[in-house]
């Protein structure tokens, strides 16, 4: 089973990511994913979330992966002496952001969030050997 994400980004810079298991999202275009997925709205009339550190304007707040149980800031005040942070603020200030990048930088930034709050990031599993071959095995039909 393959595992990748697919992210859908709006003209605001805004964006959501998708779980993308064994390609089954490869076929959906970024505009039907976009439908699919509308920006959250702030329509019930409550203000944005703000900063848990500052009380500033956040730019992103994201669930940490399951079981973890990390909320993510990202907050322009707070995060910008960090290296993977302040790179994800300036790939949201700058109005000719490369979306190539998007996946390294909120993955970075990731990373470096959950650092912070005592956890690790566990490097990929190595795929383990098939069994030997008994060498004294003749395939059928041979022998």
């Amino acid at each position: 089973m393959s595992f990748a994400w697919r992210y859908v980004v709006r003209p605001d810079g805004s964006f959501c990511r998708l779980t993308n298991i064994d390609g089954g999202l490869d076929h959906v275009s970024d505009e039907e994913l976009a439908r699919l997925h509308p920006a959250e709205d702030q329509g019930d009339g409550q203000p944005a979330r703000p900063c848990s550190r500052c009380g500033g304007v956040l730019l992103l707040h994201w669930h940490g992966p399951l079981m973890t149980g990390v909320w993510m800031e990202l907050c322009p005040a707070c995060d910008a002496r960090r290296p993977a942070a302040s790179a994800f603020i300036r790939r949201y200030r700058d109005p000719d952001r490369d979306l190539s990048a998007l996946p390294r930088l909120f993955g970075d930034w990731e990373t470096e969030t959950l650092h912070a709050h005592g956890w690790a990031r566990a490097p990929e599993p190595a795929t383990p050997p098939g069994p030997p071959v008994h060498p004294g095995l003749m395939p059928r039909g041979e022998g």
